[in-house]
C-alpha cells in the first residue's frame, strides 16, 4: 500500500462521464465503475488473431473495458433529470445516442452474456432489447439505424453450443516458408497459432447480423459470419458488411485477415454488391504512409439514399512508388450496377470524408513522412473538381483549426454543420497559443480556409465547446474548469450573458487545492522553444523548505519542423487532479514533479529524426533540469527520470547517456530494438535500412553504463505491439547481470495501461519507495 492520502484519493468514486444527445437537448451523467480488484483480471481470456475477449461474455476483457454503473438523463432546458433503473449490479459499456437524440443504447453485462438496452430520454425509462446474445468479439456490438427506429447489432448465433475443446492430437511442427518477398511487419500479439485457435477463431468470432427493433423484434440478415461490422445504408435497404475469412494469418491480425466486403439487400438478405475480395493484408510496406491495395475504407454517402463511398490507392498502397497523384475517391449509387464515379484524386492520403450538401463535401488528407495535411472541397455533383482550402503540419498547434463539426442530416447519418449562409462548416478547438490555450467555436470559410473565431474561452478559465446545441450555432454546451474550479457543464449563448450551469460535480481530491502550479518556458541549446509543467506541492513555501526533490516524467515525440516542435503552451488553468497511477500522486508525498516537458526529437536538413535522437534528447533534458533548478524550487542533485511505454524507453536512454538524475523509473517500455526490427514508434525504416540508429537507441546495448538505479515496471499481459514483457524481463537480466541497482516488478494480469486497484496501489507504492530510497535520501 502506498502511503495516505494516495489510497483515500483512489478509491474515490470518479466523475461521471458525460455525452451530449444530438441536438443538445439532454445529457447522460454515466457513473464510472471505480478500478476493479485484481480478481477480475484474473478471468479466463481467449487471445486470438490480435483480439482478447472474456469467453463467458464474448465481450472484452476486464483489462480493457470501461465499465459504467449508473445512468443519470438530464434535460438541458429545464434541468430534470430521471435516474435510470438497471438491474442490480448493472454493469454497462457503449454508451450511444440515437441519432435524434431520444435513445441511449448500452451493452448491459450479465453473468451468461451481453444484453442490448436503450433509456428513453422523455420519460426516464430504460428496458432490454435482447438477451445474452451480443457479440463483441470485435469490439463493436451494435449501431444505430440512421432514422433512430432500431439497431443493427452483431448476435451469437443461435444454438452455437459449448467451445471446441482442445486439440487431443499428438503435437506437431508449425512450418511457415517466404518464397523470397520482402514481407517486413512489426511487432503483433496474440496471433493465431494451429489449428486449434482455428477453430475457437470460428467459434467466438462468428456472429449473425440482426435489425432490432425498439419493441424488442428481431430479425436476421443474411447467415452467419465473421463479421467485423454492418452498416445500414441512409435509406435503410441496404447493408453494408466486411467480415474475414479463411485462409486465416498466423502472422498478421484479424485486421488484415483475407476480406470481402460486400452490400446486402435488408429485403431477403441477398448479395447487391461485391466490393472487395481481398487476400490477407500481409505484404502491407511497414511504412506508416502504405495502404492495402484496392478499395478501402468503404462507407455509406451520409447525404444520400444509398451511395457507396470508398478509396483506392493510385501507387498500389506503395508510398516508395513515384505517382502524381496517391488516392482515389470513387462512389457508386444503388443499384451498384452502373461505373463508378469519380468524386476526386489527391496526392496525399484521404483521412476524412465529411459530407454536407448535394454540391460540397470536405476532404482531409495526410502524408505522414512530411507530417502535413490538406483540406479539400469537392462537389460531388461534379466529380473530380476540388480546391484545397487549407494546407498546414498536422503537429502545429497554433494553427489547428479544430474538429470539424457535424449533425444529423436529413436522414439521420452525420453531416457537417454548416453556418446559416452555407458558406462555412462549425468546428470546435483548443485555441493553443503562445500565451496558453483558448478554446473556441469556430466557422471554416469553405473557400478562403479562413477560420473565425465566433466565441472563445476567457482566459481565466479553460472553457472547451463540447457540443452545439441548436442548429443555427448560436447556443453551445461547455465543460468548463480553471486552475480551482472542478470541470463542469455549461449552457451558453453566443449572443452574451453568463453562461447556466448544467451540472455540479465536486472536487473528488481537495487534497491537491493547494498544489502550486508553474509553466516553464525555457530553450535547449540549438535554440528550440520548450516548455513543461512544474508542480510543487500543497503548502511548500521556499525560503522555508528550501529546494525539493523532484521527478520529470515525460514522453518524447519526432518532428519534421523545428518550428512546430517549438510551439509552446502555458496550461495553468486546467484543474489538476490526478487518477490510476499518476506520478502526479508524488505531489502528496513532499516532491515537485515537471509533468510533459517537450522532449522534442526532429529531423534536420531532411534526415530521418531519430538519426540523432540521443544528442537531441539529452539536450532536451539538460534544458529542462536547468529549467527547473532555476526556479530555485529544485535540487538538482535529487532529480529523477520517468515515463511510460516510450516515455519509460526515453527514460532508460538518459540513465545510460547522462549523469543528470540520481534514479529512474520505467513502466512497460522496450529496451532492445532489435526485438523491433520492422519499425517503432514513428520509425519507418527496418533494423537493416538504419542499423546505426536501431543500436544507437537502444538502452539495453548500453546496460553497462546506467549507474543510476532503474525501477522497471510491466503488465504480464501487456497486449501493445511492440513492448512484450520480455523487453523488461530481458533487460533487467542485463542490469543484473553487470552490476546495476535495479528493481522489476511485474503485475499479474495487467495489459499496457494498470487497470486493478490493486496493481495501481502497488505501482505508486513502488514509485514512492523508490523515490524515498535513492532520491530522497540524496539529500
Amino acid at each position: 500500500m502506498p502511503p495516505e492520502p494516495i489510497r483515500t484519493i483512489l478509491d474515490h468514486a470518479p466523475t461521471p462521464d458525460v455525452l451530449i444527445a444530438p441536438g443538445g437537448a439532454t445529457l447522460a451523467l454515466l457513473d464510472r465503475e471505480t478500478m476493479p480488484p485484481v480478481r477480475s483480471l484474473a478471468e479466463p481470456a481467449v487471445r486470438l488473431a490480435g483480439q482478447r475477449l472474456n469467453p463467458r461474455t464474448n465481450g472484452p476483457v476486464e483489462a480493457r473495458a470501461r465499465w459504467q454503473i449508473g445512468i443519470t438523463l438530464q434535460d438541458v432546458a429545464t434541468g430534470q433529470s430521471h435516474v435510470i433503473s438497471l438491474p442490480r449490479a448493472g454493469r454497462f459499456f457503449a454508451a450511444t445516442w440515437s441519432p435524434d437524440g431520444r435513445y441511449l443504447a448500452f451493452v448491459l453485462g450479465v453473468s451468461t452474456g451481453l444484453e442490448l438496452w436503450i433509456a428513453d430520454a422523455r420519460d426516464g425509462t430504460a428496458r432490454r432489447l435482447s438477451g445474452p446474445s451480443l457479440n463483441a468479439a470485435f469490439g463493436t456490438a451494435f449501431s444505430w439505424l440512421p432514422n433512430s427506429s432500431g439497431l443493427v447489432a452483431l448476435m451469437v448465433p443461435p444454438g452455437r453450443g459449448a467451445a471446441p475443446a482442445a486439440a487431443a492430437t499428438a503435437p506437431a511442427p508449425i512450418v511457415e516458408e517466404n518464397g523470397g518477398g520482402v514481407i517486413g511487419r512489426r511487432t503483433y500479439q496474440d496471433l493465431l497459432g494451429g489449428p486449434a485457435d482455428e477453430q475457437a477463431f470460428d467459434y467466438y468470432f462468428t456472429s449473425r447480423i440482426a435489425i432490432i427493433g425498439l419493441d424488442g423484434t428481431i430479425r436476421a440478415i443474411g447467415a452467419p459470419g465473421l463479421y467485423r461490422t454492418a452498416t445500414l445504408s441512409p435509406d435503410g435497404r441496404y447493408l453494408l458488411i466486411e467480415r474475414v475469412k479463411r485462409p486465416y494469418s498466423h502472422t498478421v491480425p484479424a485486421a488484415l485477415f483475407p476480406t470481402e466486403i460486400s452490400v446486402l439487400a435488408v429485403a431477403g438478405g441477398t448479395l447487391a454488391k461485391l466490393v472487395v475480395d481481398r487476400l490477407a493484408a500481409d505484404k502491407v510496406p511497414a511504412d506508416f504512409d502504405a495502404r492495402v491495395p484496392g478499395p478501402r475504407d468503404v462507407a455509406w454517402r451520409a447525404d444520400a439514399p444509398s451511395t457507396l463511398i470508398w478509396v483506392e490507392a493510385l501507387d498500389n498502397g506503395d508510398p516508395q512508388r513515384s505517382a502524381p497523384m496517391r488516392d482515389r475517391v470513387s462512389m457508386l449509387s444503388a443499384p451498384f450496377d452502373g461505373t463508378p464515379a469519380i468524386l476526386l484524386d489527391v496526392p496525399d492520403r484521404v483521412e476524412t470524408i465529411d459530407w454536407g450538401t448535394p454540391s460540397m463535401a470536405l476532404v482531409r488528407t495526410r502524408w505522414s513522412r512530411t507530417r502535413m495535411e490538406s483540406y479539400v472541397v469537392t462537389d460531388p455533383s461534379r466529380p473530380d473538381t476540388q480546391r484545397t482550402i487549407l494546407r498546414r503540419n498536422y503537429q502545429g498547434r497554433y494553427d489547428d483549426p479544430g474538429t470539424i463539426a457535424v449533425r444529423p442530416g436529413p436522414r439521420g447519418a452525420p453531416v457537417l454543420h454548416l453556418t446559416a449562409d452555407g458558406g462555412g462548416v462549425l468546428t470546435t478547438g483548443l485555441g493553443f497559443t503562445p500565451r496558453g490555450a483558448f478554446p473556441f467555436l469556430g466557422r471554416l470559410d469553405l473557400t478562403s480556409g479562413v477560420l473565425t473565431k465566433l466565441w472563445q474561452s476567457d482566459a481565466a478559465y479553460f472553457e472547451v465547446p463540447m457540443g452545439i446545441a441548436d442548429a443555427a450555432g448560436t447556443r453551445i454546451i461547455t465543460r468548463r474548469e480553471s486552475r480551482d474550479d472542478t470541470p463542469n457543464y455549461f449552457l451558453r449563448s453566443l449572443a452574451g450573458g453568463a453562461p447556466h450551469a448544467l451540472t455540479h460535480f465536486v472536487d473528488p481530491a481537495p487534497q491537491f487545492a493547494g498544489v502550486t502550479k508553474r509553466t516553464l518556458d525555457y530553450a535547449r541549446a540549438d535554440g528550440v522553444k520548450l516548455s513543461g509543467t512544474l508542480y510543487l506541492p500543497a503548502g511548500y513555501r521556499q525560503d522555508r523548505d528550501g529546494p525539493l526533490p523532484m521527478l520529470i516524467w515525460a514522453y518524447p515525440e519526432d518532428y519534421t519542423d523545428a518550428a512546430v516542435a517549438s510551439q509552446t503552451i502555458d496550461m495553468s488553468n486546467r484543474f489538476l487532479r490526478p487518477a490510476g497511477a499518476s506520478p502526479l500522486f508524488l505531489l502528496t508525498q513532499g516532491y515537485a514533479v515537471l509533468d510533459g516537458p517537450s522532449m522534442p526529437i526532429v529531423g534536420k536538413d531532411g534526415a530521418p529524426p531519430n538519426d540523432s535522437y540521443i544528442a537531441q534528447l539529452t539536450a532536451d533534458a539538460a534544458a529542462a533540469v536547468d529549467a527547473a533548478v532555476a526556479t530555485g524550487a529544485i535540487d538538482r542533485g535529487r532529480i529523477a527520470i520517468g515515463g511510460h511505454s516510450y516515455g519509460a524507453f526515453m527514460a532508460a536512454n538518459l540513465l545510460a547517456h547522462t549523469d543528470l538524475f540520481r534514479a529512474g523509473i520505467a513502466r512497460s517500455g522496450a529496451y532492445n530494438r532489435t526485438l523491433t526490427p520492422f519499425g517503432f514508434q514513428s520509425e519507418q525504416r527496418s533494423y537493416w535500412q538504419a542499423t546505426e540508429t536501431y543500436n544507437a537507441m537502444s538502452p539495453f546495448a548500453y546496460a553497462d553504463r546506467i549507474k543510476a538505479p532503474l525501477l522497471l515496471i510491466h503488465g504480464a499481459a501487456d497486449d501493445n505491439d511492440g513492448t512484450f514483457p520480455l523487453q523488461s524481463e530481458r533487460f533487467y537480466a542485463a542490469l543484473k547481470g553487470v552490476g546495476a541497482t535495479t528493481r522489476y516488478v511485474v503485475l499479474p494480469y495487467e495489459a499496457h495501461d494498470y487497470r486493478a486497484r490493486e496493481s495501481n496501489l502497488d505501482v505508486l507504492a513502488e514509485m514512492v519507495d523508490w523515490m524515498d530510497r535513492h532520491v530522497q535520501a540524496g539529500q
